[in-house]
């Protein structure tokens, strides 16, 4: 019989309830995006982070690491967003090997009328998950960990 390693079991767990809040979250804002404006969580966090850049372009690996993915699945992300015309592809002028990824006036305007639909959701979605008490001691941490950053 093993010895119970009490440190071990305290960083699974939290990693058990941060998954299981994240799983809540991700689910809901993915149904309210997807019922209301027709896009995905890693859409609209895609075109949320290239909102957040100067000039609105970021290159694909920082793109890659913005969404969580894998650059052959950012790629495939990139050429989705770009045939609904939310994005657009630029050569970067001082490296021709590099690609930018930038907004376009209809990536902007859907961003425009999803963001409130998914600052509303996550506010939901946290208030509720405020009320679990396994996940109330993680959601209560969230103001603190954004101040870090």
């Amino acid at each position: 019989m093993a010895i119970q390693d009490d440190a071990v079991e305290v960083r699974s767990q939290g990693w058990r309830t941060l998954a299981a809040l994240h799983g809540l979250i991700e689910g809901e804002l993915e149904r309210a995006l997807q019922s209301s404006v027709e896009l995905s969580v890693v859409e609209y966090t895609v075109l949320d982070a290239l909102s957040r850049q100067q000039g609105w372009h970021m290159r694909m690996q920082q793109l890659a690491r913005a969404s969580a993915l894998s650059p052959s699945a950012t790629t495939r992300l990139v050429n989705r967003l770009e045939n609904r015309h939310l994005l657009t592809r630029i050569l970067c002028d001082d490296d021709r090997r590099g690609i930018y990824t930038e907004l376009t006036a209809a990536g902007v305007a859907l961003l425009d009328q999803a963001r409130p639909i998914s600052d509303a959701t996550l506010e939901r979605v946290l208030a509720e998950a405020q009320l679990l008490p396994e996940l109330a001691p993680l959601v209560q941490a969230l103001p603190r960990l954004s101040a870090v950053g």
